[in-house]
């Protein structure tokens, strides 16, 4: 629809005013005659009126008016007052002069009407002509010269406004949440978006947004950008408020012992957060129960009711302890006739120390097995590994004080002491099979029988090897023959060996091993002092770094099979030195020694036939001397007495 053109007529309202007049052309020739005449002349002008007298001299030749500065000023300010001042981004009220299928007609008082579409009436759907609405001047005159105008940014205006507004007064606000997003909700509030976090809904954590679209609800504006136009809004700080002033009036009549309703609205590790109707209250896992719980989920469960008793509360903090198992009697104060000393009971594990176990005989009553109480065997006792949460054991009840409500009690006294006929089931001499329990650096501990068991040392395991530690002959759990050494009935200890099961090797050892004699071994550990070799029989040597040395100058390495000489046999420290440097040390010697038994030999030979020559011949020629000379020479070579002149 073309807009409807507003503008006034200047030149009709100019006609309405112009007099009748005579002609133009008439007046402009009258004129040219009268301006002749008074050139031909110079007589001056007489008073006689002439007939030209009523002329008037301010209408042009196109019969059109001139008016005075008074009148030109007048009617322009009538013509500027036809148009209202209008600028970009203004707010004004229009009135509805048209709806077509797509949009609304507008006028505003401009020159022309405006155009906006009918989605943004789409709250108004009674739309009528004649109608009054407030939109927004987006543009006077766009390149197409059409008003531009829009009632949804002249709503959003508005909107924030008055979002400013509430926000600074902190009034309570309605809005309607429209979708949800990344984070939270939107909000319509006024007609303008804005943003609802999740963490803003409840006092309670939300995880399904969609039950909340579509919804009414009321709102407080916590934050505001007036940069971007952008509001944040908050249902929980209402509920806040609400749940502060019914915090104020409960606090104002909390006594200590006062028993509540409460519901469970958290539980952590350590205890459960209790809903006390606005306030919240602590019950920790120690209060719960006169019994040992491991979590509180054992016995609360969230959104029970319960019954609760106010421990201790502080006005400042607003923190409030809370109790459930004082509503019930302590049980050391109502201890049944079954429990007294000398008892049979059977209880839970409920903790584990390492002196000894506690056990829960009821909900609220412990009692103590002491380490020395559960075996009679005298050997150390690991509790944890005895002991496992939460299985059930029967026990003696030793000493009951209700007083300080404590109770011992004992496995072992369940069954009578074996020690009291240790000699006739256990005798000196004897062989067992047992079980490995513990292993220490000095020995190995093994039980025969429940409460029976003593130590193997270290150097009773073999006859033959050194073991650093006893792990390298057994393993815990493994079982091993043992000989009954020794008996301490006092102490309860058995003195116990392993490799007295054989008879001593080193005896019949000595003559096989023998110093000087030659035997194959493997290196098979190297240290600073030397080596450690394995020979045959399953013995072992040592062998010092300076006799590891070969003939070549290297020495032998870990791992490194060579021939060996036993330098030194102790039968009763149960040592074998070695050394292969010995062996080529020692060849060389014999070749030394093998060449001097020749030339001892040789120079034997010569005497024997010096003493021929002398009995053969009574008197020495010149050639016979030469002869001796040269037996002489042979002789002090060999490096023996010289021969008899």
């Amino acid at each position: 629809m073309q807009p409807r053109n507003k503008t006034l007529g200047i030149d009709i309202m100019f006609e309405n005013k112009i007099p009748k007049q005579l002609n133009a052309d008439a007046q402009e020739q009258a004129t040219d005659m009268s301006d002749a005449a008074a050139a031909t002349t110079t007589a001056p002008v007489s008073s006689v009126s002439s007939a030209h007298d009523d002329f008037d001299w301010s209408v042009d030749k196109r019969n059109v008016t001139t008016y005075s500065e008074a009148e030109k000023e007048k009617y322009h300010k009538v013509y500027e007052n036809t148009f209202i001042q209008l600028s970009d981004g203004e707010l004004i009220k229009g009135i509805v002069v048209g709806l077509t299928k797509t949009d609304v007609v507008l006028n505003i008082g401009f020159k022309s009407d405006g155009l906006i579409s009918l989605n943004e009436f789409r709250d108004l759907p009674a739309l009528a002509v004649g109608d009054e609405v407030e939109v927004m001047i987006v543009e006077k005159e766009d390149r197409d010269g059409h008003l531009n105008l829009s009632r949804r940014q002249a709503r959003i205006t508005r909107a924030w406004e008055r979002i400013v507004e509430v926000h600074k007064t902190g009034e309570v606000i309605t809005g309607t949440v429209t979708s949800k997003t990344k984070g939270g909700l939107i909000v319509d509030v006024f007609g303008m978006e804005t943003f609802l976090p999740g963490s803003q809904i409840d006092v309670k954590p939300v995880t399904d947004y969609d039950q909340f679209v579509g919804k009414t609800m009321e709102f407080k504006v916590v934050k505001i950008n007036e940069a971007i136009k952008n509001a944040v809004v908050s249902h929980k700080a209402l509920i806040e408020s609400d749940i502060e002033a019914q915090r104020a009036q409960i606090m104002s009549k909390l006594e200590k012992g006062q028993v509540l309703e409460g519901t469970v609205k958290n539980i952590t590790d350590f205890g459960a957060f209790m809903d006390l109707g606005g306030l919240d209250g602590l019950l920790y896992i120690t209060d719960i129960s006169w019994g040992r719980i491991s979590h509180p989920s054992e016995v609360l469960k969230l959104d029970q009711k319960i019954n609760v008793v106010v421990l201790d509360f502080d006005d400042e903090k607003r923190r409030i302890s809370l109790g459930l198992k004082q509503l019930t009697p302590h049980p050391w104060d109502v201890l049944g006739g079954a429990i007294a000393e000398g008892n049979v009971v059977k209880g839970r594990v409920v903790n584990i120390e390492d002196y000894g176990a506690f056990l829960e005989i009821q909900p609220g009553v412990e009692g103590l097995v002491h380490v020395s109480e559960i075996t009679w065997a005298n050997t150390p006792i690991n509790a944890k590994e005895f002991f496992k949460l939460g299985d059930e054991h029967e026990a003696k009840i030793v000493t009951l004080d209700k007083d300080s409500r404590k109770m011992s009690l004992s496995i072992k006294q369940l069954t009578a002491d074996p020690w009291n006929d240790i000699e006739t089931k256990f005798p000196e001499g004897s062989r067992h099979d047992g079980l490995v329990k513990n292993i220490t650096n000095y020995g190995v501990f093994v039980e025969l029988a429940p409460g029976i068991g003593g130590m193997i040392h270290i150097s009773d395991l073999s006859w033959l090897k050194r073991f650093n530690h006893p792990t390298e002959y057994t393993k815990v759990g493994q079982h091993i023959d043992v000989m009954i050494l020794g008996i301490d009935k006092d102490n309860r200890k058995l003195q116990l060996g392993h490799k007295q099961l054989e008879e001593d090797p080193w005896n019949q050892l000595q003559e096989t091993f023998a110093i000087g004699t030659l035997h194959e071994g493997l290196v098979i550990r190297r240290d600073d002092k030397g080596a450690t070799i394995q020979l045959p029989y399953g013995l072992e040597g040592f062998a010092p770094n300076r006799h590891l040395a070969k003939q070549d100058g290297k020495s032998i390495a870990a791992d490194e099979t060579a021939s060996f000489m036993v330098i030194e046999f102790d039968r009763n420290e149960k040592r074998i030195v070695l050394s292969h440097t010995r062996i080529w040390e020692q060849g060389k010697e014999d070749e030394a020694e093998l060449a001097k038994k020749e030339v001892r030999a040789d120079a034997e030979k010569t005497k024997k036939a010096v003493k021929n020559i002398q009995g053969k011949v009574e008197k020495a020629t010149l050639g016979d001397l030469g002869v001796l000379a040269d037996l002489k020479k042979k002789m002090q070579e060999g490096g023996e007495e010289k021969a008899p002149e």
